[in-house]
């Protein structure tokens, strides 16, 4: 007689979901149940797609991060591009994973986005499973572990470079609780100290920008204007970057965390800082 469950029976080789062994790891478990789900991994019609070197997918820049006094801001624009066309004008790549962490994406946006949502389930599951939240290093780490999953995919041209940012809730320094971590396409993972970091392809525009406005030593309004100026600038030289839609009303995502947790700020907030910015280079066009 054959006691295997039905799963067992349609895919051969996989654990029973009812049966395996309990983890603390959501993407663990997926990888263990139904790996073929996993970003970075497709199977089947999507197998053939991915190898086409010449698929043009959306990706998306530009993610800016800085922290202040108060915890730590990740802001994007809002413009994803294919080639030399845009995209989407308003694409979300700022995403709030739980109350004290948010993550930017840049690349390529479809795998970016799957590995945003898969990452905000694994913090949400390991909560669950243990009762405590998972540490700050511990989510760094778990997200340096998804990005190298996606190696395979970024060797064939579909990259994924997120951007971290988190406040550390055990820090014996409030005022240095916020903390930027980046990683490269293999997974490695890297503290940024100097208290500011960019991704995608307006990054160097940005750092320059960052670099001269941008003060650890701020409060939380300024440095949301220092963001918005620095994305500004990226949009400025770098046709890839969306600036600021006062017509349409599209304005980058500002995501700010601090002791009282992770907020995504008001949307009139962000048009009244853009509308002062935009006053300010009508007088002086270069910043």
């Amino acid at each position: 007689m054959d006691h295997r469950s039905p799963l067992d029976a349609r895919h051969p080789g996989l654990l029973d979901p009812f049966t395996a062994p309990a983890t603390a790891s959501f993407t663990d478990y997926v990888a263990a149940t139904a790996p073929h789900l996993l970003p970075g991994r497709p199977t089947g019609a999507h197998a053939a797609a991915h190898a086409g070197a010449g698929l043009d997918v959306p990706h998306g820049t530009t993610i800016v991060a800085l922290v202040c006094a108060d915890g730590v801001v990740i802001a994007g624009d809002r413009r994803a591009t294919s080639g030399n066309v845009i995209a989407q004008r308003d694409i979300e790549k700022v995403f709030v994973t739980d109350s004290y962490s948010a993550v930017g994406i840049a690349g390529s946006a479809g795998i970016a986005l799957e590995m945003v949502r898969l990452f905000t389930v694994d913090l949400e599951h390991y909560e669950k499973i243990e009762g405590v939240p998972l540490s700050l290093d511990g989510k760094a780490n778990k997200l340096a572990g998804m990005v190298r999953q996606n190696l395979g995919a970024a060797m064939q041209g579909f990259v994924v470079v997120p951007l971290f940012v988190g406040y550390d809730t055990d820090a014996a320094d409030a005022s240095k609780a916020g903390r930027i971590v980046t990683y490269d396409p293999t997974g490695g993972r890297y503290d940024e100290w100097l208290g500011y970091h960019s991704v995608g392809s307006g990054s160097v525009f940005a750092k320059s920008s960052m670099k001269k406005l941008h003060d650890p030593a701020h409060d939380l309004p300024r440095t949301i204007r220092t963001a918005i100026e620095a994305l500004y600038d990226a949009a400025d030289d770098d046709t890839a970057t969306g600036g600021p839609d006062t017509v349409r009303r599209i304005y980058p995502i500002v995501v700010s965390i601090t002791a009282e947790g992770a907020h995504r700020r008001p949307e009139e907030e962000i048009s009244g800082i853009v509308d002062q910015v935009i006053a300010g280079r009508t007088e002086k066009p270069g910043g």
